[in-house]
């Protein structure tokens, strides 16, 4: 039986469980409502249905459950690639704290992501957001600013062309403007919030880059490396009223190097065959392609399990 690691002063909520058997495995996540836990959820359903035993654990954000996943406290995370390449190397907002354990399972479909603003205001761009409170600050969730700079980016703007309202997390970004503190906020595509969001004022809008050349995608990746350029198609999910260009980048499930290769496999192997199941929890499962799991991970490496599932399945 495993020792019971609880992080109360990091706010995780984050119990890591002793084994009933070999195949007891925990997925960390963000809030409830975020995209990393709509993600995770789906993960877990179909890894329960192929015969791990597996819950969510949720937290604040990557940037926080990351280091209780480096250090063996649960098997396996949900977050960008971004962060996680960022946390292996200690770059960024990780003030040159490595978390070198972190290991690559799977890739996921990219992260699609918008600026989002009441459907009846009269903000049309990302221009329009100068001098307007936006959501901001993200103490709990760094890696949200960077991606802001990057849509500002794109208008030939930055952070310090709106008024700040500073809240933790996308959730309470989120919160924040249904209360009408904020004019708008940034979140993922297809989130849970989002249509809570959008329920709750009468509709979004959500703001598409604007500029989408390659000049403006070299100023966005300054402060967002992976990114790139996407569609996103009228009518397919809230905010968006017609095709237009938006943010993207890859997102992972990630593990220990310490969990062992027929768990890691066992995972690998669930993800690869429960498209069906992980659609069936949280619709953009639509657009994972099982065939592409196997993507550069940066400077992340694979988990030696799920290199030996990808061999077998012929995934170069």
């Amino acid at each position: 039986m495993r020792k019971t690691l609880a992080f109360l002063t990091l706010g995780l909520g984050l119990v890591a469980s002793g084994w009933a058997n070999a195949q007891t495995v925990g997925i960390a996540t963000s809030n409830p409502g975020s995209l990393f836990h709509n993600i995770g959820t789906a993960v877990a359903n179909a890894a329960n249905k192929a015969g791990l035993n597996t819950t969510i654990q949720p937290a604040t954000s990557p940037n926080q459950f990351i280091p209780l996943l480096n250090s063996g406290g649960i098997e396996f995370g949900v977050a960008n690639l971004q962060e996680v390449n960022y946390s292996i190397n200690g770059e960024a907002w990780w003030n040159g704290v490595k978390n070198p354990n972190i290991r690559v399972v799977g890739m996921l479909m990219p992260l699609r992501e918008a600026i989002f603003v009441r459907a009846d205001s009269d903000i049309m761009s990302i221009a329009d957001l100068k001098g307007k409170p936006m959501a901001d600050g993200y103490t709990a969730q760094n890696t949200i600013l960077p991606q802001l700079e990057a849509f500002y980016a794109t208008a030939g703007m930055s952070r310090a062309d709106v008024t700040p309202v500073n809240v933790p997390s996308v959730v309470g970004g989120a919160n924040a403007f249904i209360a009408g503190d904020a004019v708008g906020f940034i979140f993922a595509h297809g989130a849970g919030k989002v249509r809570e969001a959008d329920a709750a004022v009468g509709g979004l809008r959500a703001l598409p880059v604007d500029d989408d050349s390659d000049a403006a995608l070299a100023k966005a990746r300054e402060h967002w490396p992976t990114a790139f350029f996407t569609t996103v198609k009228a009518g397919s999910t809230p905010g968006v009223s017609e095709d237009a260009t938006y943010i993207a980048f890859p997102q992972v499930v990630f593990t220990h190097s310490g969990v062992s290769d027929d768990v890691v496999y066992a995972m690998a192997k669930a993800m690869y065959e429960g498209k069906d199941e992980m659609k069936a929890t949280f619709k953009p499962f639509g657009a994972f392609n099982p065939a592409d799991m196997k993507g550069d991970p940066g400077i992340a490496e694979f988990h030696p399990g799920a290199l030996k599932f990808f061999n077998e399945v012929g995934l170069q």
